[in-house]
């Protein structure tokens, strides 16, 4: 994993503990995306239910959410719920492959 991309991961981590509330919420809205009958969904619809959709406050950034913390979140969810593993489609990292 590349420096840049561990650095991006650490912010979006600490960022993730000061707001749990929105794990809470990616976690519901793509439990009813797979209650509704989907196979796969997109992380970025579930990130932009949670800003248009609800009114939450986030600390520790200028935006509500940053679109750097999408893909973690989606492949947070593969691990914490492994038996929906790829529901939500990811790619490779910029990154990810080097050392």
């Amino acid at each position: 994993m590349s420096k840049e991309l561990d650095d991006r991961k650490q912010d979006w981590w600490a960022w993730h503990r000061l707001n749990p509330h929105v794990w809470r919420l990616f976690e519901k809205y793509s439990f009813e995306a797979i209650k509704s009958g989907r196979e796969n969904y997109s992380a970025w619809a579930v990130i932009q239910r949670i800003r248009w959709h609800t009114t939450i406050e986030t600390q520790g950034a200028d935006f509500k959410i940053s679109n750097d913390y999408i893909a973690f979140y989606s492949r947070l969810f593969h691990v914490k719920h492994p038996e929906y593993d790829g529901f939500f489609r990811t790619k490779k990292l910029k990154g990810e492959d080097e050392y």
